[in-house]
């Protein structure tokens, strides 16, 4: 804990404009001004290797140490010797973090091996993707990436665009990165303009490569660059095959659930996404009670993960 009286200046970058200024924290002003408390790191989250921990401006963001990688590290466990011989299939939930009544019941209500994928926004995202590790589910970070019809669209503040340099959009992912921890990989929120724009995005995938995690494309645009980029790097790469509940209702979401299923018996591997509105909760929840009847293991994303890329 900081002592009273205890000054600190951090110096702030504007992504939007590039433009740099000074804040002082702590002192007298500690916890009345608005910045400084705009400015103070999220606390560390229960569970974390502080080896994979790296200082940034804004807080602690994921690092890799040798062989120790946040992607190995925060997998979530998985029968991986049984994942290789018969077909499975991945589901990541996503939006979670803001509103705390829908990510608690995703968290509780969904069997350990869904992952799920959390925004940088909210009050406390850390407190809830805490909870979320503590009941066994690996966790994602979504980083909000510009549409095609932005503004009208807009994932949020710190939005990595095209129109910003490599340097600006590095400096609001590691806004994102320090949100909060533990989690395996980052997927993109929204983001199908940036996704599909090399320069903008081969500098986001290097990045997440260097520091040891995975990156998952949620398969939304048809044109991104993410596979090319991440073979690249030989990083743990996934996308996603299936929407589960574009349309959502029942039915929808059920004949959604059955692709997913030939699918991933076609080719050995499936990933779904979906949000978190209660009908995709009950109806995924009802669908993997019977998953393994039909002879489909259901895995964590980063199993999914690893076996498409082994195959």
């Amino acid at each position: 804990p900081k002592q009273a009286g205890e000054q600190k200046t951090v110096t702030m970058i504007d992504g939007s404009t590039g433009m740099r200024h000074d804040v002082v924290i702590g002192g007298d002003a500690a916890g009345k001004s608005e910045t400084a408390a705009a400015a103070a790191p999220p606390p560390v989250m229960a569970g974390i290797d502080p080896k994979l921990l790296e200082k940034s401006r804004y807080g602690m963001i994921p690092a890799g140490s040798g062989d120790l990688k946040p992607f190995n590290v925060y997998a979530a466990d998985a029968a991986r010797a049984k994942a290789a011989k018969m077909p499975v299939v991945a589901i990541l939930i996503g939006g979670l973090g803001v509103g705390a009544a829908k990510t608690t019941d995703a968290i509780m209500r969904l069997p350990a091996a869904v992952t799920l994928a959390f925004t940088p926004y909210g009050s406390d995202p850390g407190k809830l993707a805490e909870r979320a590790r503590a009941q066994r589910h690996e966790i994602f970070l979504q980083i909000p990436m510009e549409p095609y019809d932005f503004p009208d669209n807009d994932p949020g503040p710190q939005t990595l665009l095209t129109s910003l340099s490599a340097d600006q959009n590095m400096d609001r992912l590691y806004w994102h990165l320090s949100r909060m921890q533990g989690y395996a990989g980052l997927t993109n929120f929204m983001g199908a303009r940036f996704i599909a724009t090399e320069p903008a995005m081969q500098p986001i995938i290097r990045e997440a490569a260097k520091r040891g995690l995975g990156f998952f494309d949620d398969g939304s645009s048809p044109r991104s660059i993410a596979p090319q980029a991440a073979g690249s790097q030989a990083m743990p790469f996934g996308k996603g095959d299936i929407a589960i509940d574009a349309v959502p209702t029942p039915a929808e979401i059920d004949r959604a659930l059955t692709k997913l299923e030939a699918a991933a018996r076609e080719r050995g591997v499936a990933v779904g996404t979906a949000s978190a509105l209660p009908v995709s909760i009950e109806r995924i929840g009802a669908w993997t009670k019977t998953l393994g009847d039909r002879g489909i293991l259901l895995v964590p994303l980063t199993t999914a993960m690893l076996k498409s890329k082994s195959s």
